[in-house]
This record gives C-alpha cells, structure tokens and sequence, in this order.
C-alpha cells in the first residue's frame, strides 16, 4: 500500500512539473528574441550615427 501512493505521489509530482520545464523553454525562447532586438536596434544606432 505504502509503494503505491509513493509511485502515486511521484507520478504526481512529475505531472505537476512538467508545464514548468516547458515555460523555462519558452521564457528562454523570448529572452533570445528580446535580446537579438536589442543588439538590431543598437546596430541600426551605431550605423546611422
């Protein structure tokens, strides 16, 4: 009895996780993408100067 509600518990907690590993992707993701717009404007600044 007490095996299962350990599995139960750990499916549970694995479940639980998982939305969060795919945020970390995602937020990943934006940072990468705010960070490519900040060195095009920088770049596009530096050349019109």
């Amino acid at each position: 009895m007490r095996k299962n509600i350990s599995i139960a518990l750990t499916l549970l907690v694995l479940i639980g996780m998982a939305p969060l590993l795919g945020a970390c992707n995602t937020t990943a993701g934006a940072g990468r993408d705010i960070s490519d717009a900040g060195h095009t404007i920088t770049h596009d600044a530096n050349t019109t100067r």
